[in-house]
């Protein structure tokens, strides 16, 4: 509770601080924080996987370009091969890649981009996913997109906080999920929208043995609210508001995210199983410690809130399901109605050329849940971490990233792949 609390007030503390300083600046120069991004460090003083490989090969370096100054046409592509460990997958191998451009011209313009891959496991699963964040030219709208099909397993926890590991029971299940949003601007960083969201797990049964799967929270959970055990469907709408003043979505030296989406799902709607309303709301700030943006601190926030009906198990709020929140425990450890999630990370560069880099953070979960009693902010699961990062593209800051993590009661996770968790 004690580590909720300093991530929490940290954050808040952060978000008092950053909007007085926004406001200054709106005040003072009567620009807005969303204008076109110039790195910190110039990119022809920053080496990237590119710029090695071309002094490998003795080839001359390219004209450097300002980007604050230029706009670029070009796409910034970026493919890596993937491998990871983590509780609920073990051993993942696969092939990542992300796609970063601009589309306009104005100062204004933020960065779009496109990501997803494909990873097998070593407990058979395949996991595909779709992602993109796309800025209309001019910044007139903004799309967002979130596109899974998985054939995968998950352990399933009790609900609550602090749950007995031994309590947990391998489901095996299918996964489909589109979830679409398109927003339009009201004005500068400010965006409103909404759009659909669908989930499908099917062919849901036992990993491990049916006694097992019979005396599981799921089982339990489902059969009480009258869900069918061997599917559970969501599908609905939803409304959004965006505030982004972030200097680069991929990874950000400055800026804001604050979104909120309410979303209600129906009963018979595209074959959903029930009726339930989910509020989700995420907060992200970054501060500079230096003025080349070689050390930072990135804040973050989560709420997740089933605020009225009956969810299924397993659309249930929890961490890990983004592949980003929760590093230290495997997805689905902390489920519940209710959940509140804070992270704060130091990064920071290893190399004078910015090629090499670091990271190590602190973050927390507290869950509470109707079924057993579990009061939000009454508890809470730490975890702490570190991680190595590479730069991959210098112009889009994407980097590669190695990422460990450490929570309680032996919990832990290794994480590999491209981006920032935040």
């Amino acid at each position: 509770m004690r580590v909720l609390s300093c991530v929490l007030g940290l954050c808040l503390a952060r978000i008092a601080f950053g909007t007085a300083v926004l406001h200054a600046q709106d005040s003072s120069s009567g620009t807005a924080a969303t204008e076109r991004p110039e790195a910190a460090r110039p990119t022809d003083q920053t080496t990237d996987l590119s710029d090695l490989w071309r002094r490998l090969r003795h080839k001359d370096e390219p004209v450097p370009v300002d980007l604050a100054a230029e706009p670029s046409k070009d796409r910034f592509l970026v493919f890596a091969p993937t491998f990871g460990s983590k509780p609920s997958t073990g051993l993942t191998l696969g092939l990542n890649g992300n796609m970063a451009f601009y589309r306009g011209d104005g100062p204004s313009t933020h960065l779009s981009t496109v990501g997803g891959g494909i990873r097998v496991s070593q407990k058979k699963q395949v996991l595909a996913n779709l992602r993109y964040a796309l800025f209309g030219r001019d910044e007139g709208w903004y799309f967002d997109g979130d596109n899974r099909a998985n054939w995968t397993s998950i352990n399933a926890y009790g609900l609550g906080a602090f749950t007995d590991t031994n309590d947990a029971t391998n489901l095996k299940y299918d996964l489909l999920r589109f979830y679409e949003a398109a927003y339009k601007r009201v004005r500068r960083g400010l965006f409103v929208g909404g759009g659909l969201n669908f989930n499908s797990r099917y062919n849901i049964r036992a990993g491990g043995s049916e006694q097992s799967f019979d005396d599981s929270a799921y089982v339990s959970y489902t059969e009480s609210h009258g869900f069918p055990l061997d599917h559970q469907a969501s599908a609905g709408a939803n409304m959004a508001v965006r505030y982004d003043t972030r200097d680069n979505a991929i990874n950000a030296e400055r800026g804001w995210l604050a979104a909120a989406t309410y979303r209600t799902f129906f009963k018979g709607f595209v074959g959903g199983d029930a009726t339930y309303q989910q509020l989700a709301i995420d907060v992200r700030t970054y501060m500079s410690l230096t003025k080349t943006g070689s050390q930072r601190i990135a804040f973050w926030m989560v709420s997740d809130l089933v605020t009225g009906g009956v969810a299924p198990f397993l659309e249930l709020p929890t961490t890990g399901t983004d592949a980003r929140s929760g590093r230290g425990y495997v997805e689905g450890r902390n489920r519940g109605e209710h959940l509140a999630y804070g992270e704060i990370e130091y990064r920071g560069t290893l190399t004078p050329s910015g090629f090499a880099g670091f990271v190590a953070f602190v973050n927390t979960t507290t869950i509470g849940s109707a079924e057993t009693g579990a009061r939000l902010f009454e508890n809470a699961a730490p975890a702490a971490g570190v991680g190595l990062r590479l730069l991959l593209n210098k112009r889009s800051r994407t980097n590669f990233y190695t990422d460990w993590g450490w929570g309680t009661n032996g919990s832990r996770g290794f994480y590999l792949g491209i981006q920032e968790a935040f």
